[in-house]
């Protein structure tokens, strides 16, 4: 979020400075600015040299699948390499595999990025959920964390049962059978997946604090939107 400054190496961990313009008013009626940075990487990649030979495995698998290369989430994992084999299958299932339209795929993973507010994630999917033929609202709403308008029913039907299970750690009667009526009950099931893989993905990129891809800025604003930075760029557009 805003515009990022490369100041080198921060005390306590912290990385480079953000600007951000924030929405309340002065008595003049201007926006006030506020400065903050961006903390450091805690886990970040670890050189050949110093892995494991678990390690070493592991992310040749990674390598070698459809992902191409380890990054992102995959660095922080990668400290626990039983778990990185195991959850790299699972991602694997639901970004290359699963019979779920990708269209909705990609919106639950969105979903998923704004609920733990996770830029890293979001950052990635945008830019895929756009190119299976999400539309551009649909996707600043959910940036925004309010409900889209002009939806189609899977969308709706998608979005009802997310935000339910996520506010409510369930789903209703009615939502869970709308969405079976929908989906399927293997659908369904796919869905959690998705939420569930994406959420995981966001705890451990939270805590760890991983970095974006090629130096980009965080495109998600915090919620409440009390605040919104001067370059925010949720779509990457």
């Amino acid at each position: 979020m805003g515009e990022g400054r490369a100041h080198g190496k921060y005390p306590g961990g912290l990385k480079g400075e953000v600007v951000s313009e924030q929405e309340t008013s002065t008595s003049s009626g201007a926006p006030r600015e506020m400065r903050y940075a961006i903390r450091a990487d805690r886990m970040p990649p670890i050189p050949l040299g110093k892995m494991t030979e678990a390690q070493k495995k592991v992310a040749a698998e990674i390598a070698a699948g459809p992902r191409g290369k380890v990054e992102g989430p995959y660095w922080p994992i990668l400290r626990s390499p039983g778990f990185a084999g195991v959850i790299q299958n699972v991602g694997a299932y639901f970004r290359y595999r699963s019979p779920l339209d990708r269209r909705l795929n990609e919106m639950a993973a969105l979903i998923a990025a704004r609920s733990w507010s996770q830029q890293f994630v979001w950052d990635v999917h945008i830019l895929q959920a756009l190119d299976a033929g999400l539309e551009p609202d649909i996707a600043q709403a959910i940036a925004e964390g309010r409900r889209p308008e002009g939806m189609d029913i899977e969308e709706e039907t998608l979005w009802d049962f997310c935000a339910e299970l996520l506010a409510t750690k369930g789903v209703s009667d009615p939502t869970y059978e709308k969405a079976v009526a929908k989906f399927g009950e293997s659908g369904v099931i796919d869905i959690l997946g998705i939420l569930g893989y994406y959420s995981t993905l966001a705890m451990v990129m939270n805590v760890a604090r991983t970095e974006l891809l090629d130096g980009r800025l965080p495109p998600l604003d915090a919620l409440p939107l009390q605040q919104r930075s001067v370059v925010s760029n949720p779509l990457r557009r």
